[in-house]
């Protein structure tokens, strides 16, 4: 999800901007034109750090700016189909609930909340289950799977991510622990049902056969 990257790329300076503090200027126009950015179409650059200028600027004709390769190092962050995120519901819809995990916002559609027929309470901004009678509202945590993904060049915040929670080990935080603890509770019945370690079960009376001769 989240990896560092080495990238090479070039910087305009305006030539309002030149002058001695250029290494200060660098470091901000830099972040003004990578930061918040798609890379190769794949990854958001959420920040930039370590900007270093890579030999001398360039201009080029009719433009007083100066153009400057530089270096630096970019956190990334790259959401892929098939990955389990977990962030906190932001939005409650019609259509179904917006989850935030890292800098991006996913959507469960109703219909990948649960396994259940859902109700939408737009009174109190909530989605419910008909039978379980779980909930889903604004600030609470989930897990989810991101089962597709349309990123945005032009704003990349406004991507069509799809999530679902309709898979083992995904959900409210608190459906999670619930599921756990009830599956706790079966195996310590199955267990209980079975003899200790070390204890013999109980012998069972032999079975009658034929008289023996004589």
């Amino acid at each position: 999800m989240y990896y560092l990257d080495h990238r090479r790329d070039v910087v305009r300076i305006p030539p309002a901007r030149l002058g001695p503090e250029l290494a200060t200027v660098l470091v901000e126009l830099a972040q003004q034109q990578f930061e918040g950015k798609l890379v190769d179409g794949q990854s958001l650059a959420v920040t930039i750090r370590d900007v270093r200028p890579i030999g001398e600027g360039h201009i080029i004709h009719g433009d007083g700016g100066v153009y400057q390769e530089v270096e630096y190092e970019a956190l990334l962050f790259r959401p892929e189909i098939q990955e389990v995120v977990e962030g906190a519901v932001v939005e409650i819809r019609k259509f179904g609930a917006f989850v935030r995990f890292g800098p991006l916002d996913g959507l469960l559609h109703v219909s990948q909340i649960m396994d259940d027929r859902v109700n939408i309470d737009e009174h109190n901004q909530r989605l419910v289950g008909v039978e379980t009678k779980r909930d889903l509202k604004v600030g609470y945590k989930v897990r989810a799977r991101v089962v597709s993904l349309s990123l945005s060049e032009i704003s990349p915040r406004d991507s069509r991510i799809g999530l679902t929670m309709r898979q083992p080990a995904l959900g409210r935080f608190e459906w999670i622990v619930d599921a756990h603890r009830k599956a706790d509770e079966r195996g310590g019945k199955k267990a209980s049902a079975a003899p200790s370690p070390g204890k013999k079960a109980p012998a069972r009376p032999a079975t009658k056969g034929p008289a023996a001769a004589g």
